[in-house]
């Protein structure tokens, strides 16, 4: 699948159909919080990490790899974990996101772009 960069919005239905087609309940997502954008649709967090990176010149420290469950509602939809998050020089040191600002940052722009 091609991995969709959503600046605007996406429905909760657009994500069904991507998580059915891929992992069945769940779609990786990685958002970066400088820009307030996500990209959506890859096999691997990695994947849509380079993406951002190449296309909207995302920074390393802006990006975090995140899961969205579009069967569930509010915070619940979203598990912060991913391989791309283990980034010891910006002090964090496990696949979820360790800080609670960038935690409440990353909802945010969920909240934002997925209606």
């Amino acid at each position: 699948m091609e991995i969709l960069i959503v600046k605007d919005s996406i429905s909760k239905d657009s994500l069904r159909t991507i998580a059915k087609g891929q992992f069945g309940n769940l779609v990786k997502v990685v958002v970066d919080v400088g820009q307030g954008i996500m990209a959506i649709g890859g096999e691997l967090h990695a994947d849509e990490e380079v993406v951002l990176s190449e296309k909207e010149h995302s920074k390393r420290e802006n990006t975090w790899g995140i899961n969205i469950y579009p069967d569930k509602d509010g915070d619940g939809m979203i598990e912060f974990d991913s391989m791309i998050n283990l980034k010891p020089a910006y002090g964090n040191r496990s696949r979820g996101v360790e800080d609670v600002a960038i935690q409440e940052k990353i909802k945010n722009i969920v909240r934002k772009l997925v209606v």
